[in-house]
């Protein structure tokens, strides 16, 4: 199964990188597979390292609402 995460950009670098946040963890991402221009407050969904496709900001919210959700009935399973 892939997955692929919705993560805000918080910095962009001149390597064709950025700097973003998932889920308060931050990394850097390649931005090569991208052909729009992303800016710091973009929202982008990542897979293995890649920003594969820009996001609407409230499609992300939502989705990572959904992951948070699921993550928490995860735990109580575990529990």
């Amino acid at each position: 199964m892939c997955l692929s995460v919705p993560s805000k950009v918080l910095e962009v670098r001149e390597d064709k990188t950025a700097l973003v946040e998932t889920l308060g963890v931050k990394r850097v991402v390649s931005l090569e597979l991208l052909q729009e221009d992303v800016f710091p407050g973009d929202w982008v969904l990542v897979h293995v390292g890649f920003a594969i496709q820009k996001l609407d900001e409230e499609y992300a919210l939502e989705s990572l609402r959904l992951f948070e959700e699921i993550l928490e009935m995860e735990d109580e399973l575990e529990g």
